[in-house]
């Protein structure tokens, strides 16, 4: 039997991420399953772009 993997992102980013994203409604309406691969992707790219910019200004110059 295999493990489920526990996600990587707080459900509060994602829900962040998804109004940002412009399908929250989806959400509300069918749930995280609902979303398209897309907009999945598209959620990990910006949460990716929101990374490295944190970590740049952690970065001393």
């Amino acid at each position: 039997m295999g493990r489920r993997r526990r996600g990587m992102m707080s459900e509060g980013l994602k829900v962040e991420l998804a109004k940002d994203l412009g399908f929250y409604d989806t959400i509300q309406e069918e749930g995280w399953g609902g979303i398209k691969a897309k907009d999945a992707g598209n959620m990990v790219k910006r949460a990716i772009q929101l990374a490295e910019q944190a970590a740049a200004k952690e970065q001393p110059h």
